[in-house]
């Protein structure tokens, strides 16, 4: 609920975005005063300031904060500075961190880094530094219209697309010729309507509506196998390229599985409330529809189960390893791109192990042992053993490590949602119609 709030609030800040600056007393409308893309290695590759220039050295707090937390994903999204707050989200291995001066609403800011980020991959085909780079002029571009004085603007691709043209290379050869921009000389369409997220006029030879339902589990199993903690998380991303202004009704087989759903700003949340459906008037392209999660732990499926042995002696400096991955819970579909991954101790110096199926490393350096065992095959379960070398005359590790396991399964949503049907009114034509199941391991960790 506090989500979908949240994303309505774009649509306030685009309705008031003319008359805010009327009362000056009101500080907290002027929310992110810069934003840094800071990349793996630490370095700031692109800043921009709406307001006054803050210095770069705000940004060691933030890697301070990030040595503490040790993995990327770790790195605290609020963190607290003498004179400043510093919101950051992590995407495609780059760090957007936005630099605050006042208390505004944290999911606010990392909705709208959430935004610039997506608009990134919609423009370039990607969210990457070389293709942020590559494009750094119409990134500039994109940032000055997306925020005005510090506040969310126009985050809708259809708006921004008609404002700013996506990069070609026939448009880049001109603009360096004439010396033009992507920036267009008209008001967009969407812009005054009701309907911002979706421009006039549009049409298609071939009219399709798709959505791919994509679930990540998270959980944690014990030595036993027994199941500590689970949840899913789910979003369904829609493809729609449809003429005119369709309106769309996606009802589901069993929507009470649904908790802490936000939607995109198209979907009336009142009928939902009442008749647990989404009824919207689309986007024109991609766009996500909604995200979800099921906490309940009786309703998640764990979809492997892993046997495993790790010991290691006390005399001898070394030690054995025994792993079983199987499927479990799939309802017949096929467990694929199954990697498992050991962060050993740094008393191991090397692995001799023999897999039955797929291929290992080990990183002496980092201690990272990568087991990549592809599809998992019922009637012959892989399997992963041999020795591991201590360091001499070191102690024996105090605690074994745990395994996180990465898994994708096909055609399937592992937490049993099933899209009913989806009707179209206000336009005469059949469009293609279709749905994509896919489920993901995020966090998945077996201890041992």
């Amino acid at each position: 609920m506090l989500k979908y709030k949240l994303t309505q609030t774009f649509i306030v800040a685009r309705t008031f975005a003319g008359s805010r600056y009327q009362d000056s007393s009101k500080k907290e409308l002027n929310m992110i005063h810069s934003l840094f893309l800071i990349n793996n290695a630490g370095d700031i590759f692109l800043e921009k300031h709406w307001k006054s220039v803050i210095s770069r050295s705000v940004c060691d707090y933030f890697f301070e904060a990030q040595d503490k937390a040790g993995e990327p994903d770790n790195v605290s999204p609020v963190i607290r500075t003498p004179h400043h707050y510093l919101i950051n989200i992590y995407r495609e291995k780059i760090f957007f961190v936005s630099v605050i001066q006042t208390e505004v609403p944290p999911l606010f800011v990392i909705e709208f880094l959430h935004r610039v980020a997506e608009m990134f991959q919609d423009y370039f085909g990607e969210c990457s530094e070389v293709a942020i780079k590559d494009n750094v002029v119409i990134v500039y571009e994109l940032l000055e219209e997306m925020l005005d004085n510090g506040f969310p603007l126009a985050t809708e691709s259809n708006i921004l697309k008609e404002l700013i043209k996506p990069p070609t290379i026939l448009r880049s050869m001109v603009n360096t010729i004439t010396g033009s921009s992507n920036v267009g000389e008209t008001l967009p369409t969407g812009q005054l309507s009701t309907i911002p997220w979706r421009r006039a006029g549009v049409k298609y030879t071939n009219n399709e509506a798709y959505f791919d339902v994509v679930e990540e589990i998270d959980a944690i199993l014990d030595k036993s196998g027994t199941t500590v903690f689970a949840e899913i998380q789910g979003v369904i991303d829609a493809c729609v390229k449809l003429s005119g202004m369709p309106d769309l009704t996606l009802s589901f087989m069993n929507p009470r599985l649904l908790d802490d759903v936000s939607f995109h700003p198209c979907v009336r949340f009142k009928r939902w409330e009442s008749e647990r459906v989404l009824s919207f008037i689309p986007p024109d392209g991609n766009f996500r529809l909604m995200s979800y999660h099921v906490n309940a732990q009786n309703l998640v499926a764990i979809p492997v189960y892993v046997r495993q042995n790790i010991n290691f002696f006390e005399t001898g400096s070394s030690g054995r390893l025994d792993i079983t991955v199987g499927p479990k819970q799939t309802m017949g579909k096929t467990v694929e791109n199954v990697v498992v991954t050991i962060h050993m101790p740094k008393v191991v110096l090397s692995a001799n192990l023999t897999a039955t199926q797929g291929t290992y490393t080990y990183d002496p350096v980092t201690k990272i042992l990568v087991w990549d065992i592809g599809k998992l095959n019922q009637q012959k379960l892989p399997n992963l053993k041999g020795s591991l070398s201590l360091q001499s005359g070191a102690p024996k590790p105090e605690e074994n490590p745990s395994l996180n396991i990465d898994l994708k399964i096909q055609q399937l949503a592992i937490s049993g949602l099933k899209v009913n049907r989806l009707d179209m009114y206000g336009e005469k034509y059949k469009p293609f119609k279709g749905v994509k199941y896919v489920t993901k391991a995020g966090k998945f960790q077996v201890r041992t």
